[in-house]
Formats: C-alpha cells, structure tokens, sequence
C-alpha cells in the first residue's frame, strides 16, 4: 500500500518511492499552488490520468538537461537562424497547455493534463512559478511548451509541436533564456529517446535533490516573462 495523503499531510521520504512504476511516491492530496510548489522543491511532481486519484512520483534514476548540454543539431540550427517562426514568452499559456493536452503521443491513451491539472497550472501561472514559450507560424501557434520556474530550477512538463521542430525551436530559446539568468538545471522526469537525443541524461536520484535544493534556495523569479524576452539576438 502506498502513502495516502489528505489536506495536511506531508509528503513522505522520497525513499519510499517504488522503483516500479516509476517512482510511485504516494496518492491523494490536493493540486493548490502551495502543494504543488511544496512538491517540486523536494522533487516530486503529480501525473494521474481522469478517474484516477492524485498520484505523486520521484523517478530514480531522474532525467535532466543542464542548459550548456543542450544540443542543436545542423538543421535544427539552420532552422532557428532562418528566424521563420515567431517565439514569444507568457502570451497564452493556456492555449499551450491546452494543445499540450490534446497532443497524441505514442503508447499513451488518453492524457494526465486532465482539466484539473490544467486549472491547477493555469493557477500556478497567474501566480508567477508557470511559463509558457509559444511558437509560431504565420500568426498561428504551432509549437510551445510549459513547466515551472522555482529559484534557478526550470521543470519542464509537456511540449507540443504542429510543424517540423516546433517543439525544439521552443526548447532551444528556453534553454538560452534560462542560461542567460544562471539557471542550473531543466528537470526533464522521465527518460525519452526524444530528450535523450537533445542532450538529456539521467542522474541518480539523491544527486538531483541536492542540486535541487541549491538551485530552489535562490530567490524566485515571480511574475510573468517579458513577452518579446525569447526573441533575444542569440547566436545559434
């Protein structure tokens, strides 16, 4: 039986995380703002799908990127220095989440960015921890991405993409945002071809929380992104 939380509960040692499925932490709790903050700092995050109960997870080995790895291929890069697409920051982040939501992925049915998680985020957005990169084409949206920004720690939670490296075009102008204001660490959670293929990699778990705890325990960045603030003249 795992941990089941209710509105006062604490967290329970990451330790008790099984290490099958995925780090399964514990169950229940709540989705308000400070939950949730409560729980990135300490590194879990909640991913349920609809009809299931909150469920909390802390994955051992942890998938992360450190920005200076991030790579970018050749056409890739020829693609970001085309400047076709339009990259903005904290213009629409629901439409992000929402297409995020809709986004089909292989081997899943259904989605874990249920409408409770979406308010919960949306929440979080208005609150200044969640931001938004948006990028577009011909003044239509066509790839982005969300997470969440706690002193220098960036969690990445969901990307999409309708249009040929959209979704890397997003991470790319996230990646040199965040190195630019010393951020440390983009938390990536599970391991994916796709992440791994753009220089993420997986650490053990206790090396993720005490990075973590050094790069929360900087001062928050609140309040939403500059929206023109990805549109920086980076050299790619």
């Amino acid at each position: 039986m795992i941990p089941w939380l209710d509105s006062n509960t604490a967290f329970p040692s990451l330790e008790l995380a099984l290490s099958e499925p995925n780090g399964l932490l514990c169950a229940g709790g709540d989705l308000s703002p400070q939950r949730i903050v409560q729980a990135y700092r300490q590194g879990i995050f909640p991913w349920f799908t609809e009809g299931e109960p909150i469920l909390w997870w802390s994955p051992d080995p942890r998938m992360v990127l450190v920005p200076s790895e991030f790579r970018v291929s050749r056409s890739l890069r020829r693609t970001l220095r085309a400047s076709k697409y339009q990259v903005r920051l904290d213009c629409d982040f629901r439409s992000v989440i929402d297409a995020c939501a809709r986004a089909r992925r292989i081997g899943q049915a259904g989605t874990w960015i249920t409408d409770e998680m979406q308010t919960a985020y949306c929440t979080l957005h208005e609150l200044g921890y969640a931001h938004s990169v948006e990028v577009l084409f011909d003044h239509q949206l066509v790839g982005g991405l969300y997470g969440l920004a706690i002193g220098k720690m960036f969690y990445g939670e969901s990307m999409f993409s309708h249009a040929t490296d959209a979704s890397k075009i997003a991470l790319a102008h996230l990646v040199r945002l965040l190195d630019s204001l010393d951020f440390g660490l983009i938390d990536c959670q599970m391991n994916t071809p796709h992440l791994a293929s753009l220089g993420a990699r997986e650490i053990p778990r206790r090396d993720f929380t005490a990075r973590l705890h050094e790069l929360t325990a900087f001062a928050p960045i609140r309040g939403r992104w500059p929206g023109d603030g990805a549109n920086q003249a980076w050299d790619w």
